[in-house]
């Protein structure tokens, strides 16, 4: 057993992820009044011991320890408490309730899809906890079966999801993991915006639980491909296909959630309640009133006014704000390619000098005398570069428009393919003949001609 702190032991690994391993571990002693849980000794808990690399950057960390009070009072009946934080050396992790259940998603895998109703009412509860969190401006991010954990999956028992992985989102909007990843999620999973790399808000989950609600009555997401990129294409430019075996409230909710515009989507409160709504109008029990209910199921699912966004991944919560040079800072002895980015002012014209607005616009002819565009926010030339010469900055930006320009495809003839171009033969070396002995032949003998005798009548 390993010792995490001083108040843990690590017994048994449950499982591995993308950002750590999670253990079955034990209580040695209360934790103190820094925890959300004191516990009692011998208790049995989870701990999720994160990766080494995400211990080893002091940006996570800072961002682990300022997260700390949010997560501690996150507090749901659908969400898996976290109830201490542990920083030690270089380790990390968060120690969590033990749910003794199966993730939804090896479950789905072992007994196969849900029926529609049942679909409904599991993320009806699963919205309850995203509307919580939403609530306390917490977005999750990787909303996908994998981190949901079911509690009460015995014979006779109710079905009860635990939403978990709420502080791996929190750290995820760290700049020590979006160097090295794009987005935070999974492909199958992810928002079209979350893709794109526009601003997220709360409506990212809202989209993962549409992908989720399809997989639960296909059986598999709406979109795949071979490669991720493929399937992040799928995102954002294709819509999902309605399966014959669901019902059109169900489906009337699923294509809610999966609009590409993210203010076409619901808020999670209104998600959860219109999916009980649907859940009570597709039972073989349903009233005729019900089922009408679950039809117009479209009217309760208005767009969230005021989405929780994801916060700024810059770790200090604020950027370097753009400096104004004062008028006489222009000239070549100023220049410094690794400085911030600059706005020169307007250093002539009426309502010249330093106190004037550095981007005014002036009519043609009334620009200073020197020529200069009241406008240019680049800096100087550096000295020793000819004027027709191209300024650095406009190389860097046509070397990063070249990297983002997408692949153009184009038709390319088969025999032009190298990788359908069939190998050309060489021709085998012709061989001297060779004097064979002829072959002798018998003749043969004709058969000689017997006519055969009349046969006597009886």
């Amino acid at each position: 057993m390993r010792p995490v702190g001083s108040k843990y032991l690590l017994e048994e690994p449950l499982g591995r992820g993308a950002t750590g391993t999670v253990w079955r571990a034990r209580q040695r002693e209360a934790a103190g009044s820094e925890a959300a849980v004191a516990g009692q000794p011998g208790e049995t808990v989870a701990i999720k011991v994160l990766k080494e690399e995400l211990a080893n950057d002091a940006e996570i960390v800072m961002r682990f320890l300022r997260e700390r009070s949010v997560l501690l009072r996150l507090t749901h009946p659908n969400i898996v408490r976290t109830r201490d934080l542990v920083v030690e050396g270089d380790l990390l992790a968060l120690v969590m309730d033990l749910i003794d259940g199966p993730d939804l998603h090896n479950y789905l895998r072992r007994n196969g899809p849900f029926t529609p109703m049942a679909a409904a009412l599991l993320m009806a509860q699963i919205a309850d906890a995203l509307a919580a969190s939403h609530a306390d401006g917490v977005v999750h991010r990787d909303l996908k079966p994998a981190n949901v954990l079911l509690a009460g999956t015995g014979e006779g028992e109710e079905m009860h999801p635990m939403l978990t992985d709420f502080g791996i989102a929190r750290l995820a909007d760290s700049p020590g993991l979006t160097r090295t990843h794009e987005f935070v999620g999974t492909p199958a999973y992810v928002a079209p915006e979350s893709a794109e790399g526009r601003p997220q808000t709360s409506a990212v989950d809202i989209y993962g639980a549409g992908i989720m609600l399809y997989e639960l009555v296909t059986g598999r997401p709406p979109f795949a491909g071979n490669t991720a990129l493929e399937v992040l294409h799928r995102h954002l430019s294709e819509e999902p296909r309605r399966p014959t075996t669901v019902p059109e409230p169900l489906w009337t909710v699923i294509e809610r959630c999966l609009r590409k515009s993210p203010e076409d989507r619901p808020s999670a409160e209104n998600l959860a309640r219109g999916l009980r709504v649907v859940a009570a109008g597709v039972g073989v029990h349903a009233t005729p009133a019900q089922a009408e209910a679950a039809l117009g199921v479209g009217a309760l699912l208005a767009p969230d006014p005021a989405p929780a966004p994801v916060p700024d991944a810059d770790p200090t919560g604020a950027a370097d704000p753009t400096q104004v040079l004062p008028s006489n800072a222009s000239g070549a002895s100023s220049f410094d390619p690794a400085a911030a980015t600059s706005v020169l002012p307007q250093t002539g014209g009426p309502g010249g000098g330093a106190n004037a607005d550095p981007t005014q616009v002036l009519p043609a002819g009334s620009g200073p005398a020197s020529g200069a565009d009241p406008t240019r926010a680049m800096p100087p030339v550096p000295p020793g570069q000819g004027p027709d010469d191209p300024h650095p900055w406009q190389n860097q930006l046509r070397a990063a428009r070249d990297r983002n320009e997408q692949t153009q495809v184009q038709y390319l003839d088969p025999s032009q393919d190298p990788l359908r171009r069939r190998p050309q033969r060489r021709p085998a070396p012709q061989q001297p003949p060779q004097h064979q002995q002829p072959q002798q032949y018998q003749a043969q003998q004709p058969q000689q001609y017997q006519p055969q005798q009349p046969q006597q009548p009886p």
